[in-house]
């Protein structure tokens, strides 16, 4: 087993969020050129482009907004609509499959949560190495035993 991170410790997928981030900050521009450009744009009309801009924008930083963060208490998951907090002994196996879009928590309730932060889609070793961490972190702190729920 490897050496287990220093905690705090954030896990996020960085090029996606890069691209994102990036992308939402030229679309805003572009859109918003666009419509202050227009001569025959009236005011209004103006002002809905750069809305529209702004919206795509933040649209694609919430889609960026996406992490981990786990600390000695516990982790917390930040999906693109939801945050939710876990203490370490809830926990159960932390699961990253091939073919997974993401990391997936087994829970002590019975319920599985994806977990948007740690996604191999362009950085793919980068997340089996986040998964690994986590799964390392999860193990060495959880008051419950993951190795009986496996099957």
């Amino acid at each position: 087993m490897s050496e287990l991170p220093t905690l705090p410790v954030t896990f996020r997928p960085g090029h996606t969020r890069a691209i994102l981030l990036t992308a939402g900050v030229a679309i805003f521009l572009t859109v918003s050129a666009i419509g202050l450009l227009l001569e025959q744009l009236g005011p209004g009309e103006r002002l809905s482009f750069v809305v529209t801009g702004a919206l795509i924008f933040c649209v694609l930083a919430q889609l960026a907004r996406v992490k981990v963060v786990a600390d000695e208490s516990g982790v917390t998951v930040v999906n693109i609509a939801s945050k939710r907090r876990l203490d370490w002994a809830e926990i159960l196996q932390v699961n990253l499959r091939p073919g997974d879009p993401w990391v997936f928590l087994n829970l002590s309730d019975g319920t599985s949560l994806p977990v948007l932060g740690i996604q191999p889609g362009i950085a793919k070793q980068r997340a089996i190495a986040d998964a690994q961490a986590l799964r390392a972190l999860s193990e060495a702190r959880s008051t419950a035993h993951p190795a009986q729920d496996q099957g």
